[in-house]
């Protein structure tokens, strides 16, 4: 295909991507006598179907995500405290589209990233833009973006897209200009764009995060308003999963 005659046109109207199933259509017109409309038809519908392809992909590389979690692969089973009926209606995404909070409360390998990064994805799915952090990771960044000079861009990035998701919040302590730089963060996005905010720690420690009561008073009013809270209860996946590897040894039957 690459010394296919309509290849330099196609490159000029940025149609290259069309060579990769012409022949195939070309194919399939000859056997179902398609007329020249409903071939061109096709041809249109598999370039759009490869460019959506192209910008989730590439919306997903954006996202920052740290590894692929789908919805599907998630087990209800194992964590049957979860209401599984709210789960399938964030996956709609209508809470991003209200300018809507989630958050997800509870202990360490319940599943909270799983279903923040599985509700990122069908976010994407949908067009809508996704940044994901581990939320000392994002405090770091905007931390060095002050020496760098890209501190205002990240923000500003932080600020304008559809969905913001803030993993393990509280996991780890925050210095007094991290707290300062989380305000902002909420701030800006406070009845502008969602935030997914997943925590080990009980909303009533939350404000012990800040350390700043009048910042950690501000910045909780505006998180939990117009917001869920989904508390998860339930043993680790991690530890279910090492026990079932971790086999006791068999008894010996042997006799001295």
């Amino acid at each position: 295909m690459l010394s296919h005659p309509l290849l330099p046109k196609l490159k000029e109207l940025r149609l290259s991507g069309m060579l990769s199933s012409l022949e195939e259509r070309a194919e399939l017109a000859r056997e179902q006598k398609l007329s020249p409309v409903e071939f061109l038809a096709i041809l249109v519908d598999d370039e759009l179907e490869r460019r959506h392809q192209k910008r989730q992909a590439r919306m997903e590389r954006q996202a920052g995500f740290e590894s692929l979690r789908l919805l599907s692969q998630f087990d209800f089973a194992v964590v049957p405290t979860l209401d599984r009926s709210l789960v399938l209606e964030m996956a709609t995404c209508n809470f991003i589209l209200a300018k809507e909070n989630w958050l997800i409360v509870g202990p360490t390998g319940v599943g909270k990233s799983h279903l923040a990064t599985a509700i990122g994805y069908e976010a994407i799915k949908r067009g809508l833009k996704v940044l994901s952090f581990p939320t000392h990771h994002l405090l770091a960044q905007l931390h060095a973006g002050r020496a760098d000079g890209s501190f205002a861009r990240l923000l500003q990035k932080v600020a304008s897209v559809d969905l913001l998701i803030l993993d393990d919040f509280g996991l780890r302590p925050i210095n007094e200009q991290g707290v300062e730089d989380l305000y902002e963060v909420i701030h800006r996005r406070y009845e502008r764009g969602s935030i997914i905010l997943t925590s080990n720690r009980s909303p009533s420690e939350w404000s012990e995060v800040f350390g700043d009561a009048l910042l950690a008073s501000a910045a909780l009013d505006r998180l939990t308003h117009h917001s869920r809270v989904t508390i998860i209860t339930g043993e680790s996946y991690r530890q279910r999963q090492r026990r079932k590897e971790v086999k006791p040894p068999k008894e010996s039957t042997q006799t001295e």
